[in-house]
């Protein structure tokens, strides 16, 4: 008879997820936002983790509701941040308690020239939480996850597609390809892109504000520092775009350069 250890083991993992955050507790006032966000973002944010930051209510919305809302828009909520007031009512509906408090939107941008640009408004940020760990599936040459050891940089030397997610844990990342639309490329520390960025790079996973992006072709989905992040909906400035760059974090905004 196998042990429990050859059978099942717990082991503390990252996760990086969605922060959707929650302005109201009127549940049709949600679910309209969703719709609407949803139908802005087409399938941007498709099969995506999601955690609930309700920590501005004063009251809790319908929590099953709203789940099986996100669930019909194929985003899967795990969890909720929430005050110890309202935890009783987000458990009942199965959502435990989690904490995101890492990650916090854009104030915006700044180009090659100095010009600052507003980045969009956005309820749904990435933030690096605690979770079980899960066995990824794997595809040819580059598994769709993978990770490197804790003080480590991690240098991938193959084009990522889409679907792929790379994460360098404690590290750097180097890439030593493209990275497509689709991939996601993450890292505690900096990340080094050596050909065309066009799908996320997600830098300073872990909180570190002096983490840096850099890439010779910047034409990217999204990009972050320390959760700090911006979704790139329309087309850079001709400076930027396609162009050798660097991405770093100043205070609330991130700034990008051309280099």
């Amino acid at each position: 008879m196998a042990s429990r250890s050859d059978t099942l083991d717990f082991k503390s993992a990252t996760l990086y997820t969605l922060r959707a955050v929650l302005h109201t507790a009127d549940t049709g006032a949600l679910l309209k936002a969703l719709d609407e966000r949803m139908r802005e973002a087409g399938s941007f944010y498709e099969n995506e983790p999601v955690i609930l930051d309700a920590l501005g209510l004063d009251d809790a919305p319908d929590w099953k509701v709203l789940t099986a809302a996100l669930r019909k828009h194929h985003l899967h909520p795990i969890g909720v941040q929430i005050d110890s007031d309202l935890q009783t009512s987000a458990l009942k509906a199965g959502l435990a308690p989690l904490d995101a408090s890492a990650s916090r939107p854009a104030t915006g941008a700044t180009d090659a020239a100095g010009a600052r640009e507003e980045a969009p408004a956005a309820t749904l940020a990435p933030a690096p939480v605690p979770a079980p760990a899960a066995a990824a599936p794997a595809l040819p040459e580059v598994p769709k996850t993978t990770e490197a050891g804790s003080s480590q940089t991690l240098v991938i030397r193959h084009p990522l597609r889409s679907g792929q997610r790379i994460y360098a844990k404690g590290g750097d990342l180097i890439v030593m390809g493209q990275v497509s639309q689709g991939a996601e490329v993450i890292a505690d520390g900096h990340i080094h892109v050596y050909g065309p960025l066009r799908g996320k790079a997600m830098a300073g996973a872990q909180g570190r504000a002096d983490a840096m992006i850099l890439t010779t072709q910047l034409d990217p989905e999204l990009l972050a520092i320390a959760g700090v992040y911006r979704v790139v909906e329309t087309r850079l400035p001709e400076t930027l775009h396609n162009q050798p760059a660097q991405i770093t974090l100043d205070g609330e905004t991130l700034r990008i350069r051309a280099l």
